[in-house]
């Protein structure tokens, strides 16, 4: 059985898709939540599912380096194989990076390369294009530049609003999500010379 550790900062919808799609789950194991913000409604969720929850502000720790070390020393304690980032809004570094190379994934609102980092949604909004969506992809160095797995594009109609935009994403999320969270976990996804190549099952 593969276990996850989940990464949120946020209200948790994609953790709560996450534990709905996985909790009986065979093969896929969602074992931590991890959170660096203390007030996160992802840590009542995660209370809920019976999931443990790890929850460290960055401020408590000197540098990004601590930080990361105290997040992989639990991450090691609950014998932790896959890394799935869900609304976590920091930058992966260089220590777990090394630990999880190729190990670790991240859904962003946009259609990558297009609106990378915070605001997606109101990105895309606000630029006036007519076609956003959601991406799947593994994580490196950069800011959501990983080799991308999965895409899945929507329409931004006349009458949306940012708020209807982002519940549009949201449910391609909480459906495009778990679908790729298994396949990478049954490992049927790998990365070649950075491109992801599909196995079939």
């Amino acid at each position: 059985m593969g276990k996850v550790a989940v990464f949120a900062s946020g209200s948790g919808s994609n953790f709560e898709a996450i534990m709905q799609a996985f909790h009986n789950h065979k093969e896929v194991k969602p074992a931590l939540l991890v959170c660096d913000q203390p007030e996160a409604y992802a840590i009542q969720r995660s209370e809920k599912w019976q999931v443990p929850a790890f929850v460290c502000s960055p401020k408590l720790y000197a540098s990004k380096q601590e930080y990361e070390e105290a997040i992989l020393r639990q991450l090691e304690e609950k014998q932790i194989e896959y890394i799935v980032l869900a609304g976590y809004m920091r930058l992966i570094g260089p220590t777990l990076l090394k630990a999880y190379r190729n190990r670790i994934i991240n859904i962003h609102p946009s259609l990558l390369p297009a609106f990378p980092g915070k605001d997606a949604i109101g990105q895309a909004f606000a630029s006036g294009v007519r076609v956003t969506g959601v991406t799947v992809h593994f994580v490196d160095e950069g800011m959501d530049t990983g080799p991308i797995i999965a895409q899945e594009a929507l329409a931004i109609e006349i009458d949306d609003t940012k708020d209807t935009l982002t519940k549009k994403i949201q449910e391609v999320e909480h459906r495009l999500y778990p679908r790729v969270i298994e396949a990478f976990v049954l490992r049927l996804i790998h990365v070649e010379e950075g491109k992801v190549i599909w196995e079939t099952a």
